[in-house]
């Protein structure tokens, strides 16, 4: 076997684990959204009281991964990914155990730390285990799994509550949690990245903890935060509220709608997988998002508008889909070109900690304009954060020295 189809086998394999547990990870964002009908005739809980479930979980998470990349970049990425497993498990075995609304609350903050640590560890693992030239691929492939892991969940979770019941359903995704959990640890030394971090080092020799914040104070660093921050607002609204606006903008039942919004998604899914080429042919990752969210908020904008004939929705949502996807894998690389190399878990850690916080507050802000009986606002919010958030990856492109990026 030559060395290049050696380093070929070793890097699918990382990419492969990687992205289970990444895929996992997202599975358990929508852990209750899928079992809300059950949950709400079980506790008699308000439509309000559930949403505040989900809140809690960001919250958590959000905070969580901002302190979840110093914690890698001390200890390594393997610990801190195994750990992340292990807490979703136990989250889900609470939930399933819960007899109280207090309860759902507090292993909902669990599941919210379990799923804190997986972009710092994930993106630390990936840069110094895969090689350079597929890491556009790599980090196409690790939104990919993200994405399949959304759509896997409500129809594992929903289809065993409706065949069997909700604790049966959160049974079931804490068995599921410990097999990834279990394949990990058995294929640990290829996750393992083999060396001690700088942060490491200057811990043995005496280094401040001032030292380790230094990254902090890097413009590209809280500009790639604004992204997330801003381009998750943007997904909060598909998330939350976009099936129920195209219902009363267009006229359509909320079957269709539903069928726009899988539309997104699958086409989402594509996106990822050529912004993966997109991403390994440039070092210019700021013009790749440029182009690719000013089609995707240009198609939001067009959507607003309500005029277009039902059927082209499916298509606008298409296309506004495959425009987030083909940024994903450039947004990674420009996140990685911003990091120092002695401080990858912490930057990733503070960057996606704002996607976390948008995917918090999102649902209040489309949830108001709903209730406000203004549905072509979604819309038009969602396309003006695309455009807001390509002002922010230019910003970042313009703070970043190019010849540092990998090709």
């Amino acid at each position: 076997m030559t060395s290049a189809t050696q380093t070929l086998r070793a890097d699918a394999q990382v990419i492969g684990l990687v992205g289970l547990g990444h895929g996992t990870s997202h599975f358990f964002h929508l852990l209750l959204a899928p079992l809300f009908p059950w949950l709400k005739e079980a506790f008699g809980l308000s439509y309000a009281e559930l949403g505040l479930l989900m809140t809690v979980f960001f919250i958590v998470s959000g905070v969580g991964q901002a302190l979840a990349g110093f914690v890698v970049d001390r200890i390594g990425a393997l610990p801190v990914l195994l750990g992340g497993l292990a807490f979703l498990c136990i989250s889900a075995l609470g939930l399933a155990a819960a007899n109280s609304y207090v309860a759902l609350m507090l292993f909902a903050a669990v599941a919210g730390v379990g799923n804190s640590v997986f972009h710092p560890a994930d993106f630390t693992v990936l840069n110094r285990r895969v090689s350079t030239p597929r890491l556009g691929h790599a980090f196409s492939m690790h939104g990919l799994s993200g994405a399949l892991g959304w759509a896997a969940a409500p129809v594992f979770l929903a289809g065993i509550a409706t065949l069997s019941n909700w604790r049966v359903a959160l049974l079931a995704a804490a068995a599921l949690a410990f097999a990834v959990l279990a394949v990990l640890f058995v294929c640990r030394d290829l996750l393992d990245p083999g060396e001690v971090s700088e942060s490491v080092a200057q811990r043995n020799t005496g280094g401040s903890i001032g030292d380790s914040l230094q990254f902090l104070r890097l413009n590209a660093v809280w500009m790639c935060f604004a992204f997330f921050l801003v381009a998750s607002l943007s997904f909060g609204g598909i998330q939350s509220f976009a099936p129920a606006a195209l219902r009363d903008l267009y006229s359509v039942p909320f079957t269709f709608a539903t069928a726009c919004i899988t539309a997104y998604m699958l086409a989402s899914a594509g996106g990822l997988i050529v912004g993966g080429f997109a991403a390994a042919r440039t070092q210019y990752h700021d013009r790749v998002i440029a182009v690719a969210l000013t089609v995707s908020g240009s198609a939001a904008l067009l959507v607003a508008l309500g005029s277009m004939p039902a059927w082209i929705m499916i298509p606008m949502l298409a296309i506004l889909g495959f425009g987030a996807g083909l940024a994903g894998p450039s947004r990674d690389l420009l996140v990685r070109a911003a990091a120092p190399g002695n401080a990858i878990g912490r930057v990733y850690g503070v960057v996606y900690s704002g996607m976390d916080i948008g995917l918090a507050i999102a649902p209040p802000i489309y949830g108001a304009l709903m209730d406000a009986s203004r549905p072509a606002w979604v819309f038009i919010l969602m396309g003006s954060f695309h455009f807001a958030a390509i002002v922010t990856a230019i910003g970042v492109g313009e703070h970043t020295v190019r010849s540092t990026q990998p090709a």
